[in-house]
């Protein structure tokens, strides 16, 4: 017998979820390319990308196609087993980085709570159980565990919660000097976005990203990129860390890893992995079949020149764009970020609009982000037809002219 579709509405979130979030009024039901539709038809040019996560727009066929060939051939096994997907994906992101080996988990906090406990595992069991200092950066995002959010340097999402966890300094981004500072014979880790999204669209600069590499051989400390939202080929390579001339030793990805199938990765090396063991560390849905069929999807297509080198022409779109709104209204104070990972700061007399502006441009027909305060952050799909480009950047503007005037 079929079951009886329920009807929903935007109501209904207010009545039924958890309110921790606060989203948009319309409810979106169909997704196509780099377009979306609502419950009553209405269509939206997608800029924001799940957050950096539908790197090849919604529903695209190749992932489509392997959902449905893992659907009918195999779900889940736990890891009392494994399996052909996760170890094919596996493999290809070997091949792909410098990581000898790789931990699959469900979202971008599970990846970096995993990294940062082997991080602290690897000191103590090859050092000492009192190394055991994580440097980390103001502004940083690395997830929502009470680990990854202390570790982020937001107070607003850490605070609380109760006791956090101990040993962790936060220093300035981009300040190299802040680091030699406080980094000693203690610390176990140095944990960096080599682009911090959610602190503002913030690239680090290749000085401060081999500054960090040098500073961690110095002191037999590991080097922990969260590349959960810059990775897989949002900033025009694979990963970012290929921008910088710099060799991490773990390594952590997501959002775009299953093009919006949730799963995460932890990359690292033989020697650092070397120190765990069956039970150390672990996860119920980690390899999942259908995660791993999708994301091996994902990356096939991602991890070829067409996609990577297509990413700095889109990205050219974008901003040749910005300039010609900003030459007409003077309205941002910087255009930043790297391939299709974009913030436009607005200047001080409109950082407090950002989030007008971002509803107004979902009413005109254009979903955007805001990072930080006061920047527009948009993370389209990396195969965006450069028709829904224009076609989006004009229904920006017009949002733009009716929050501003």
């Amino acid at each position: 017998m079929a079951t009886e579709k329920l009807a929903v509405t935007r109501a209904t979130f207010d009545e039924v979820i958890l309110p921790v979030y606060a989203p948009a009024q319309f409810v979106p039901v169909k997704g196509k390319g780099s377009r979306i539709w609502d419950q009553q038809g209405k269509e939206y040019i997608d800029f924001s990308g799940g957050i950096a996560v539908t790197a090849l727009g919604h529903c695209h066929p190749a992932l489509v196609e392997a959902l449905k060939t893992q659907g009918e051939t195999l779900w889940h096994t736990s890891n009392v087993l494994t399996n052909e997907p996760a170890l094919r994906l596996a493999s290809k992101l070997i091949n792909a980085t410098f990581a000898d080996r790789v931990f699959f988990a469900n979202s971008g906090a599970e990846a970096n709570e995993a990294a940062f406990k082997l991080a602290r595992y690897y000191a103590s069991q090859r050092h000492s159980p009192y190394k055991s200092k994580i440097i980390a950066f103001h502004n940083a995002f690395h997830g929502r565990t009470l680990f990854t959010v202390s570790v982020g340097g937001q107070p607003k999402y850490s605070d609380g919660f109760g006791p956090k966890p101990a040993d962790i300094v936060h220093v300035p981004f981009n300040d190299l000097a802040a680091v030699k500072a406080v980094i000693d014979d203690h610390t176990c880790a140095i944990v960096v976005e080599p682009i911090q999204g959610e602190g503002g669209v913030v690239p680090a600069t290749r000085e401060f990203m081999q500054g960090l590499r040098q500073l961690c051989d110095e002191h037999d400390a590991l080097l922990v990129l969260d590349e959960v939202q810059s990775g897989m080929g949002r900033s025009g390579k694979l990963f970012a860390y290929e921008h910088y001339g710099v060799q991490p030793d773990i390594l952590t990805s997501a959002k775009a890893l299953g093009g919006g199938f949730p799963v995460s990765a932890m990359l690292t090396t033989n020697e650092i992995a070397s120190v765990m063991a069956p039970g150390v560390h672990g996860t119920t849905y980690g390899g999942n079949p259908l995660a791993c069929a999708v994301a091996e999807a994902a990356l096939d297509i991602i991890n070829t020149p067409e996609v990577l080198d297509g990413v700095a022409a889109r990205r050219q779109l974008f901003v040749d764009a910005l300039q010609g709104l900003n030459a007409q209204r003077d309205l941002f104070s910087d255009i930043r970020g790297k391939g299709l990972l974009i913030g436009a700061a607005l200047k001080p007399q409109y950082a407090d609009r950002a989030r007008d502006i971002l509803n107004a441009a979902a009413a005109e027909g254009v979903m955007v982000l805001v990072a930080g305060h006061g920047v527009m952050r948009f993370a389209p799909s990396l195969v965006i037809e450069p028709a829904d480009i224009a076609e989006g950047m004009a229904r920006f503007a017009a949002a733009v002219e009716k929050v501003l005037g």
